[in-house]
């Protein structure tokens, strides 16, 4: 899942990883992801931290407790680069950082590691 108000990016991401063979489902804010999570379920998450409605923290925290998304790893897709920012993508529930912009190549080694 691809969780980004800024539908290029959508795009790039899904585009990248579906021509690695992989089934992406695309949300526009934490609130969007939320409500497609109660009909889907997600492998991976790439979610930007600034966004409308639902922030990218904000919606880790509230996806880490369904119990679907306790353990799927996570991985911050932002222009976000502090390390306080970092910390609080930890605290919440963050499995990795990547920092736009980003190369597709990056995408698809991240999920190679995490998902085999």
């Amino acid at each position: 899942m691809i969780i980004d108000d800024s539908a290029s990016v959508r795009q790039l991401v899904n585009m990248t990883l579906a021509n690695a063979g992989h089934e992406v489902v695309e949300a526009v804010d934490g609130s969007d992801a939320l409500d497609k999570l109660k009909g889907v379920k997600a492998d991976m998450m790439f979610v930007d931290v600034n966004m409308p409605k639902i922030d990218g923290l904000e919606f880790i925290k509230q996806a880490r407790i369904m119990p679907n998304c306790r353990f799927i790893p996570i991985i911050m897709l932002t222009t976000e680069a502090h390390v306080s920012k970092r910390h609080e993508g930890k605290l919440a529930g963050a499995t990795g950082w990547i920092i736009k912009p980003f190369k597709p190549e990056q995408l698809l080694t991240i999920v190679n590691k995490f998902l085999g």
